[in-house]
Order: C-alpha cells, then sequence, then structure tokens
C-alpha cells in the first residue's frame, strides 16, 4: 500500500508540474516578436512583425519603433488597418503604427496578426531590438521592450555578415528583392513581400492546426521548450500508468 500511495502521489506531483510547466511555455512563446531574428548587413530585409492577443480584449494598435542603424523603406498595406509613420528632422522613420479601421474589431483573443514591412539592414554585424507597443481596446498599454530575460521582451535581430548564418537569406539578402531603390508605394511593398510569401502562409497553416501562436517558431529556445515540455508529459504518462497497474493488481489480491 505504501508502494502504491508513493507511486499515486509522484504521479499527481508530476502531472501538476507539467501542467503548469506547459502552461508558462504558452505565455513564454505569446510574445510580440519581429522575424527573421538573424539577418545580413546591408541587405534590404523584409521583416515581418507578429502580435498575438494575451488579454480577453481585442488588440486594436500596435507601434513599432526603428531601430538605430536600421533604415526602414516601405510597409504592405493591409485591408482594415490604418497604417502611418513617424519621421525625424532628416526625413528617416522613427516609428510606425498599425491601427484597426472602420469595421475592424482588432486581433481577438486567441489569434494574432502578421504585418510586413521593408527595412534596409546596418552595414556593420550588431544585434538591433524591435520595441513595440500593444494598445488594447480598454487602453491599457503593454510595452515589449524590456531584455530576453524580463517579462515583458523586445524581440532582437541579429545582423550578420555570414550568408550561412542568416535566416530567410534569399527573401531579402539584395537589393533587387526589394525593387529598385527609392521605390515607393503599394505596388513597391507588395511586390517584396511576396518573397516571403510561402514562408507566411506556412507559418500560419501551422499556428491553425496547433492552435499555438506563431511567434518564435524557428526560435532554438523555443523548441528546446517544447521538447522539455513533450518529455515531462510522456514521463507523466508512463507513471499514471504504474500507478493504475499497481493499484489494479492490489486490490485483486
Amino acid at each position: 500500500m505504501k508502494k502504491t500511495s508513493w507511486i499515486s502521489k509522484l504521479t499527481s506531483t508530476i502531472a501538476t508540474g507539467t501542467a503548469a510547466f506547459m502552461l508558462f511555455a504558452g505565455f513564454a512563446s505569446a510574445h510580440v516578436t519581429v522575424s527573421p531574428s538573424v539577418a545580413q548587413t546591408s541587405a534590404w530585409q523584409t521583416y515581418t512583425i507578429k502580435i498575438p492577443s494575451e488579454k480577453e480584449l481585442p488588440t486594436t494598435k500596435i507601434t513599432m519603433k526603428i531601430p538605430e542603424g536600421v533604415a526602414f523603406k516601405q510597409y504592405q498595406p493591409l485591408a482594415g488597418w490604418k497604417i502611418t509613420t513617424e519621421k525625424n528632422a532628416s526625413n528617416e522613420v522613427t516609428s510606425i503604427t498599425w491601427e484597426i479601421d472602420g469595421d475592424n474589431e482588432g486581433i481577438i483573443a486567441g489569434q494574432f496578426q502578421q504585418f510586413n514591412f521593408v527595412a534596409q539592414n546596418p552595414t556593420a554585424e550588431a544585434e538591433v531590438a524591435w520595441d513595440a507597443f500593444q494598445y488594447y481596446s480598454d487602453g491599457s498599454i503593454v510595452e515589449w521592450t524590456g531584455q530576453p530575460s524580463d517579462a515583458n521582451p523586445h524581440s532582437i535581430t541579429t545582423i550578420s555578415e555570414d550568408p550561412a548564418a542568416t535566416d530567410n537569406a534569399a527573401a531579402g539578402g539584395g537589393h533587387d528583392s526589394a525593387g529598385t531603390e527609392g521605390a515607393t508605394g503599394d505596388n513597391a511593398a507588395t511586390d517584396d513581400s511576396k518573397a516571403n510569401d510561402d514562408t507566411t502562409l506556412g507559418d500560419a497553416l501551422n499556428d491553425t492546426v496547433t492552435g499555438e501562436p506563431n511567434n518564435t517558431d524557428t526560435d532554438p529556445g523555443t523548441l528546446k521548450l517544447q521538447q522539455a515540455t513533450l518529455i515531462v508529459s510522456i514521463l507523466a504518462l508512463i507513471l499514471s500508468f504504474l500507478g493504475i497497474a499497481l493499484a489494479t493488481r492490489r486490490k485483486k489480491r
């Protein structure tokens, strides 16, 4: 009886821990992120910002600051969203805002939205941080401006000179991929964004199947977290079956 009781308690503890771990993993992955996480120096890069709605309220606006050294070029228009930019005295874009327009109710709970834009990367290797501000319908604001270890971290892109180290290098790895220099307007932005259409669609389909916010699908830390969650879940399941078998055997005696 002591053995059965010990197994039952252990199974219960592991199951509880697994549930808490999986809940934490869900929250940890539901951040505002900018991809790719690694990009080529000097490249005209197509970036995608992904915004999940973590509250039981719709997200109605998102503002993102353009990191120092990154030259914002174009954005992709999206129906239902009004897009505006702010510039400094040198006519450089310092921030971009996506805000609901018309009958759009925003990004509701359990959903996420993606916005595409083009920027030219710094000429030297660097780590650029994308500070973002998420506005909800009740007026509350979540500031994604912290360090990676903080509760609300900003997304970081590593600018590398090594083509082999870059993610989606072909999508934004050359000047021509974003159109001719100085091209403006919706057509130029739309043409450039087509380079990433297949990746974006694939990511969206994965999210539909799994139900998970698609924010860090290719991030190594997230993959390790998912693997650890799976291992713990399997162990809990095995111990659960073991406890049931021992309890059944004891009753037969």
